[in-house]
């Protein structure tokens, strides 16, 4: 059937809608949470589903929709399938989507395919999901991972050239401390082509960006996508009892079982009943939480469900925190051990 969107999306009617968040000191607004396809868009998953999920959000205010060149699996499917449901669906409506993608990973065979931070990688892979997702051109182009071994000059650069070809609209990085933030911002400032945003992994379990990187992205007015709110599920009430068949966590993908520990679960549990006591479930008050601080721009979640994306969206139902639930949270929201992504930013 025709997909038209509904002519409500963007009504504040208090319903749970995303609000929208200027992305740091540009001219950009974001939606509060933005959908990731991370996970569920590859060709593991039925495409009606995902059409789904992707009509859901935009019909509830979501207009930004997040992928990478390695999504899947496989590597590149989750590009070609949202370019299938674009077409279809989604092309009269590209004015009011912001679409981003990634390079930085191992993506095609040989030395040019294997991730890092070259020219020669990040443009080709531009191009590549450029055809994949059947777009001209991307609202915002990242640098997926920081790479000690090509000059940040020359990956920002890539970056740069990406938005004067116009390729690109807008330049970003993810997984950058906050040393290196501070650096590619200088560098993509005395070319022209401002650092509009950062991706890291933020959540409750995950709390490093704390350290110093959102000091910095304060500084230089680059605004913040947090992913993995959900601490890659571990924030919902999924594993309140253990580890349950058919989780991600027995799947072999990004949350190893031996994550869920019995202090694991402990802290999981008081949680979720603080989230109770507000009138939450665990994952709306996880993602709330990540959104308390105005320097985070937006919260990356993903859905395998219309339900899931649902309970998600409802989070912004009930944004604000006592100083006592922010205490009584911050005796729980220890450190998981999740960040699988450290390595990048340690460097």
């Amino acid at each position: 059937m025709t997909y038209v969107a509904d002519p409500a999306r963007y009504d504040p009617d208090g319903s749970g809608r995303p609000a929208f968040r200027r992305c740091g000191r540009s001219g950009l607004d974001l939606p509060a949470i933005s959908l990731g396809l991370w996970h569920n868009f590859g060709d593991d998953k039925p495409i009606e589903t995902q059409r789904a999920i992707l009509r859901r959000a935009f019909d509830s205010g979501v207009t930004h929709f997040d992928l990478a060149n390695n999504y899947g699996p496989p590597y590149g499917s989750a590009e070609k399938n949202f370019g299938t449901i674009f077409a279809q669906d989604f092309r009269p409506y590209r004015d009011e989507l912001i679409l981003s993608t990634k390079a930085g990973y191992d993506m095609w065979p040989g030395p040019y395919g294997q991730g890092g931070g070259s020219r020669k990688y990040l443009l080709a892979s531009l191009d590549q999901s450029l055809a994949r997702m059947g777009v001209d051109y991307v609202d915002i182009f990242y640098s997926h991972r920081f790479d000690p071994s090509t000059p940040l000059e020359e990956t920002m650069g890539a970056l740069d050239a990406a938005v004067r070809s116009g390729k690109a609209l807008y330049a970003g990085i993810s997984s950058y401390s906050g040393e290196r933030t501070r650096e590619a911002a200088a560098i993509l400032r005395e070319l022209g082509t401002p650092l509009l945003i950062h991706q890291p992994s933020y959540s409750m379990l995950n709390r490093w960006v704390e350290e110093d990187l959102l000091d910095v992205l304060g500084e230089t007015g680059v605004g913040c996508i947090a992913f993995s709110p959900l601490a890659q599920g571990m924030l919902t009430s999924k594993y309140l009892d253990g580890v349950p068949a058919g989780s991600r966590a027995t799947q072999g993908k990004s949350l190893s079982p031996d994550l869920i520990t019995d202090e694991a679960i402990g802290h999981i549990r008081a949680l979720d009943e603080i989230a109770r006591s507000r009138g939450q479930s665990l994952a709306q008050m996880a993602i709330a939480w990540t959104l308390r601080d105005p320097r985070v721009t937006s919260a990356l979640i993903g859905a395998s469900s219309v339900s899931q994306l649902d309970d998600s969206l409802g989070a912004l139902a009930n944004p604000e925190f006592s100083p006592a639930e922010l205490a009584a949270i911050d005796e729980h929201a220890v450190d998981g051990r999740i960040n699988l992504w450290a390595r990048s930013a340690e460097r």
